[in-house]
Formats: structure tokens, C-alpha cells, sequence
């Protein structure tokens, strides 16, 4: 199978990428005939498919063992289960824990350390599982945790130090020491005060596609083996990369891309996926 060099969560462009869809315990308890057909629908597109797993009450590593176990039962055979090939040489799939900070590293050792009390390690249920970095500090929480690699998800530059570009070579670094993935995130840029009204600071404005492409480059300049973009469709946070033509309604302004076509973002992934492409390339000879 090919390799994706970008992720997309929640659905996926046509440029050589996986879609990462969200699931947490609502979609695995009362909606789940509902959650998949939804995913059902995505492997029919032909799109190849990580789980991005949201925190939820009650998540602990038990229950993350339970999400697991049904994920990789009721989807692990199918053809667009992603997964990725890891440094051992192992083929496993792969899987984005959001907030991951939340449960204590003692607590995650024991799903994702060989030794711990209920590990996944060496089971039909192992994996390569990524956790979200925010705070310097979540670099060794995660080392000790027993993950394999960390993303840092948020399109907002200088929003945390994970999603600072100027921490990533610092992070890879770390990483790199320590035989992890660092997976940075981008974005086209980001404003959610619609939803945050508070957070103006944190807004990034797009300018005709220059941030977007600031913030590959700087990804691409730590030579990551996988980069994800911060999104498809999250129409809320101003993330979004899927075709959009204006459109107002009584409540609200939707953003579009003119004077640059409805596909505008699309095709900037599609350039910068190829370029990506012949990088890696270059990096493994």
C-alpha cells in the first residue's frame, strides 16, 4: 500500500492522503449504527483511514483497549484501515489520541508499554499511537506514556508550543533521540470566534494562501515522515481546505478563497503533497 505523506482530519482530498475521522465514546455507545455508515461511506470513496480519538467521560487506558479492540475488529481487515509501516518494520495501523494529556503517563503505560497490566504491545490490537503535544513538558509525559510519536494539531501558529513552527526542529530533536514520530500539524489558517468570541488573539489570517504554505514549509524543513492538516471541514475554526464559494446567511458569513478559485487550498495540497513526495525522496538516499 502507498504510504499518505498528509492526513486530513475528518475526510480526505484526492492528493494522495489519509482521512483521519474523530470517534469518541457517544459515537461507540448511542450513535453507533449512525457513525458507521459515515465511516462505511468513507472506505467506498476509496480513502484510506486513521482514527483521530477524542477524550471523552470516562476515558482511561481501559477503556482505550475496549475503543481499540471493536476498531480494529470491526474494520482492521478492510483495505483502507490504514497503516504504517513503523521502525521495526512492522505494519500497523495508526491511531491519533486528542488530548492524550489529560490521563497520566502511569496510567497510559500500562496499554501501551510492553509490561503493562493490559498492553496492547505484541497483540493483534498493537499499534503506532500518536499523542498530542501542547506544552513543552508533554514531550517527556509521552516518552514515558509508552506512545510512539506526537502531532501537534493545532492550526494556529504560536497558539501552543507544539504548534509553534519555531519549536518543531526542537521537537523532531527530541524525537529523533528518543525513536519517535514527530507528525507536525498545518493549517490554511484559523479564526473561531464564531464559536469563541474571546479568542481574537489566536485568529491567522489566511492571506491568499501564504500561510498555509509558511506553515508547510516549515514542516517540511524537519523532514517528518508524515505531516497532517488541521482540516477538511471544520467550517467553525476557519480550517477548512474543501471547495467553498461564498455564501451568507442570516446568522452567518461563510469565508470563501477569491479572488482564487473554489478549489484553491485543494490544489496547493496537491502541489505541496507532490513536492513533499520528491523531498523524501531525497532524504532516503
Amino acid at each position: 500500500m502507498t504510504q499518505p505523506d498528509f492526513a486530513v482530519p475528518r475526510t480526505s482530498c484526492r492528493c494522495r492522503t489519509a482521512s483521519c475521522v474523530s470517534r469518541n465514546k457517544e459515537s461507540a455507545d448511542s450513535s453507533v449504527c449512525q457513525w458507521n455508515n459515515r465511516l462505511l461511506l468513507r472506505l467506498k470513496e476509496g480513502k484510506s483511514v486513521a482514527f483521530h480519538i477524542q477524550p471523552y467521560k470516562g476515558r482511561t487506558d481501559q477503556s482505550m483497549h475496549d475503543n481499540i479492540k471493536y476498531i480494529t475488529d470491526k474494520y482492521g481487515k478492510h483495505s483502507a484501515f490504514y497503516r504504517f509501516r513503523s521502525s521495526t518494520g512492522r505494519i500497523l495501523p495508526l491511531f491519533y489520541v486528542y488530548d492524550s494529556y489529560l490521563t497520566p503517563p502511569e496510567s497510559w503505560a500500562e496499554l501501551l508499554t510492553a509490561k503493562g497490566s493490559h498492553s496492547v504491545r505484541g497483540t493483534p490490537y498493537d499499534g503506532i499511537f500518536v499523542a498530542l503535544i501542547v506544552e513543552e513538558r508533554h514531550k517527556h509525559d509521552i516518552l514515558a506514556s509508552g506512545f510512539d510519536g506526537m502531532y501537534t494539531y493545532f492550526a494556529s501558529n504560536g497558539f501552543s508550543f507544539g504548534s509553534s513552527h519555531q519549536n518543531w526542529k526542537a521537537i523532531k530533536t527530541f524525537c529523533d533521540a528518543n525513536n519517535l514520530l514527530f507528525i507536525p500539524s498545518v493549517g490554511p489558517g484559523y479564526v473561531d470566534t464564531a464559536v469563541r468570541p474571546w479568542n481574537n488573539h489566536n485568529t491567522r489570517n489566511r492571506v491568499n494562501g501564504r500561510y498555509y504554505e509558511t506553515s508547510l514549509q516549515a514542516a517540511l524543513s524537519v523532514r517528518p515522515e508524515i505531516v497532517t492538516i488541521t482540516s477538511f471541514n471544520q467550517w467553525h475554526e476557519g480550517t477548512q481546505i474543501e471547495k467553498a464559494v461564498p455564501k451568507k446567511t442570516v446568522t452567518r458569513l461563510y469565508l470563501d478563497y477569491q479572488p482564487n478559485q473554489p478549489g484553491h487550498y485543494l490544489e496547493l495540497t496537491r502541489q505541496w503533497a507532490e513536492n513533499f513526495n520528491k523531498e523524501k525522496d531525497k532524504w532516503l538516499m
